[in-house]
């Protein structure tokens, strides 16, 4: 297909799911007059500020800036690339994906083909393994997973299989057709010294690492006996696996959601953590694969639940760069409470000693994160030596500090008292002093606006007019100005196109700039309140394109007397002093108020 009927069939795409059906499906809506509300999906708030324009078919969030066409939501909300949003949306809308043919388009499909190829490839690697598991050469496997209580249906679900050797998988794929180079990208083979394939996992337990959509992206692999090798192994990083934006387990979790809902979700540290817990009858559970959050994986976590139980390792509580990582879920709006386990037990150590009705315990036990910090604080303190109190009272007050409400406050200071016998007045007087914990970046105090600062909002303002449609915009010539920022220049050149084709469709935009131009952002902000409707909104205009004129003319003036400076004949002097008079004269007009 060529290029203009593929952008035929994006259209076509665009108009058969509905932005404010599809965006309804993943966060729920709030209609005011024309506009859909909701609080954004992609940062935490409170109140409502991420916008749906269901006449213009785009979504803007005036919080964080997110912004984009209905392809553009599904590629940021999943998580996916382009294509796969537009796969997911076509699927949603009973579409055919057209095959096409431009260069661009030629290394999309190319990509797209390099990743199905190494998808193929995971596929039929773990089915590999899955056959090994139970080809009757696997025994230390299978003994294994006994030892650790994992039954044959549990073990199926979750597609575990064995690796016996270092050569049988790469010459399983070699001849199954996939090139060495395939192998070795894909991260199932390393190569030797000597240049030879052998298998990345050779030798132990594998565990598939299965993405939210059921696509196989690495695996996991476990040694069966003491070694001095690393007890887990995961596939290196490749096109297809990035352990950041991924949560083991979140495959079937996704199918639990689908199934009934989830009212919370477990998390944990490993996958042998997840398979004990999913075994002992707890299926709301995933693993980080690694105790470092990142934003990927709260956002990931939160479309199924906005409750999340942490439940890591029993010293997890000593490790303050852990307890930190926490704090994202927390800034995505996820409601985090942490589970304390017994000292160096972890959930897989508790579920085999003390059974579903001990771990079920610690969970009961599960307390919010800002307790948390404070139990961990307690932790390294002996409470009976005074120095010590003091010690934990001077390192939990600023925690207490960062408390929502006074009234969490006082319950926390409550508690502290009856740790350390400290009076809770004394607590509450000490508390004023303290000093909260610095924040992630400070403030700085407002840079005084520049030239460059008016020019810039000036142009945002008319180029917000314009893009938009506003009345009092629609005979303004943007061919006239000269924009400095390119992303300006793009929505200029836009509008002027769209005009010509007769109509300014503002979703358009994204096609030309994607959705993550901080000043396609700044432009739409403008869209909110009254900003482009107001009564002062005209006059604002009119002040602004005299602005960039006097801008456009000031460099005009400039370049011309760098061109007088280097002139050689009077008669091209001349005509240099000509032009400057003329664009004096107008920037005098400019000064009274007058058009050019």
């Amino acid at each position: 297909m060529r290029d203009g009927n593929y952008a035929e069939f994006i259209r076509e795409l665009k108009e058969k799911n509905d932005i404010t059906e599809v965006i309804g499906s993943y966060v729920k809506l709030e209609r005011r007059g024309y506009s859909y509300w909701a609080c954004c999906p992609f940062h935490h708030e409170k109140t409502p500020s991420f916008s749906i324009n269901a006449a213009d078919r785009y979504y803007h969030c005036f919080g964080c800036g997110a912004s984009g066409d209905v392809i553009g939501f599904v590629k940021e909300y999943e998580n996916v690339d382009f294509a796969q949003a537009v796969q997911i949306l076509a699927a949603r809308a009973h579409l055919e994906v057209p095959a096409y043919d431009d260069r661009s388009a030629e290394e999309a499909a190319e990509k797209k083909r390099k990743r199905d190829r190494l998808l193929a490839l995971m596929r039929d690697s773990a089915r590999f393994y899955l056959k090994n598991l139970y080809a009757g050469k696997a025994d230390r496997h299978l003994a294994y997973l006994d030892r650790r209580g994992i039954s044959q249906s549990t073990a199926k679900k979750f597609g575990i299989g064995a690796s016996t050797d270092y050569g049988s998988l790469p010459a399983y794929l070699l001849a199954q057709g996939y090139t060495a180079e395939e192998c070795a990208e894909s991260g199932v083979c390393s190569r030797t010294q000597e240049g030879r394939l052998i298998d990345a996992e050779g030798e132990r337990l594998i565990i598939p690492i299965i993405n939210h959509l059921d696509e196989v992206i690495a695996f996991g692999g476990r040694l069966l006996e003491k070694s001095d090798r690393a007890k887990y192994k995961n596939t290196r990083e490749t096109v297809i696996f990035n352990k950041s934006k991924n949560l083991y387990n979140i495959n079937l979790v996704k199918k639990e959601k689908r199934a009934g809902g989830l009212s919370s979700i477990i998390m944990v540290e490993g996958y042998m953590d997840a398979i004990s817990l999913y075994e002992a009858g707890f299926k709301n559970v995933v693993a980080s694969m690694g105790t470092s959050l990142t934003k990927e994986q709260a956002r990931l976590c939160k479309r199924y639940s906005e409750n999340v139980l942490i439940s890591y390792d029993g010293d997890f509580a000593g490790q303050k760069a852990n307890l930190r990582g926490l704090e994202i879920l927390k800034q995505e709006g996820v409601k985090v409470r942490v589970v304390p386990m017994p000292d160096g037990l972890d959930p897989d150590d508790v579920i085999r000693r003390q059974g579903a009705d001990g771990y079920r315990a610690c969970l009961d036990r599960a307390m919010p994160l800002i307790d948390f910090r404070i139990h961990a604080a307690g932790l390294k303190y002996d409470l009976k030596k005074t120095d010590e109190k003091r010690d934990f009272i001077r390192e939990a007050l600023p925690i207490v500090k960062e408390a929502e409400s006074a009234t969490e406050r006082e319950v926390l200071l409550k508690r502290i008292a009856s740790e350390t016998g400290v009076t809770l007045s004394s607590l509450q007087r000490d508390l004023e002093g303290a000093k909260a914990p610095p924040a992630a970046e400070e403030e700085r105090p407002p840079a005084k606006e520049d030239n460059a600062d008016k020019e810039k909002k000036a142009a945002r303002f008319i180029l917000a007019a314009c893009l938009l449609s506003k009345k009092y915009a629609a005979d303004c010539d943007l061919a006239s100005f000269e924009f400095s920022d390119p992303d300006h220049r793009a929505i200029a050149e836009y509008v002027i196109s769209s005009r010509a084709a007769g109509m300014v469709r503002p979703s358009g935009i994204f096609d030309v700039l994607g959705s993550d131009s901080a000043e396609l952002s700044e432009v739409l902000n403008l869209d909110f309140g009254d900003n482009l409707d107001s009564d002062s909104a005209v006059r604002y205009f009119n002040d602004c394109k005299v602005s960039l004129a006097r801008k456009s003319l000031g460099e005009r003036i400039a370049h011309e007397r760098e061109r007088y400076r280097n002139a050689v004949t009077s008669e091209e002097k001349r005509e240099i002093l000509s032009r400057i008079d003329e664009y004096t004269k107008n920037m005098k007009k400019l000064s009274f108020g007058g058009r050019i």
